[in-house]
């Protein structure tokens, strides 16, 4: 994952870091804002194996996580919320992958949102009930990729992340509270 030069980085008025959990895949997908304007910074997938054990996986995950926050300094998160399914079991191992996603989130103090499922494919897709065929095409429409290889996870993971750069509110700057998100976002504002 190559790491973005300074002057790149601040380019970028959002930067967002998608993250679709889970413990065996979890996918993250950065991307960031120029005016109205996407652009893919990264993505991927961290993968475990089902034999290793459930602490291993969760520390690599946090490890991995970690690792994209510090080399791609995202200004916020957004995470897929747990789906509800039939067992059981999946839904506490997911919990498990969501719990560690957000404790690296909150470790490096960036602002986390979550969306569920449902959300995400009608944010990129327009419906939905969309496949991960459907939602990955519309992801890269939406962020210009031509390439042909991409992850189902990391595509999901940039859903994530679409879906909440369409679903943020910026401040309106004639309202009272301009100045509060000035003071407090500096390096937002161009001076």
């Amino acid at each position: 994952m190559p790491d973005l030069p300074g002057e790149r980085r601040q380019r970028f008025t959002t930067i967002v870091l998608g993250i679709d959990p889970g413990t065996i895949t979890t996918g993250y997908g950065v991307v960031g804002r120029m005016g109205s304007g996407m652009s893919i910074l990264a993505c991927g997938a961290i993968r475990n194996t089902p034999r290793t054990p459930m602490p291993a996986r969760l520390k690599r995950i946090h490890e991995e996580l970690s690792s994209v926050i510090k080399t791609h300094q995202p200004t916020e998160c957004a995470i897929e919320t747990a789906f509800y399914g039939k067992n059981a079991q999946s839904a506490l191992k997911l919990g498990h992958a969501r719990g560690v996603s957000l404790l690296v989130a909150a470790e490096h103090e960036i602002p986390t949102a979550e969306y569920s499922p449902r959300e995400v494919k009608k944010a990129v897709v327009g419906k939905g009930n969309a496949s991960k065929e459907q939602v990955q095409f519309m992801v890269k429409a939406l962020l210009g990729q031509t390439t042909s290889h991409m992850m189902l996870d990391a595509s999901d993971a940039l859903a994530v992340a679409i879906c909440h750069l369409h679903r943020c509110t910026v401040p309106d700057p004639l309202g009272k509270d301009w100045k509060a998100y000035v003071d407090a976002h500096p390096e937002r504002v161009k001076r």
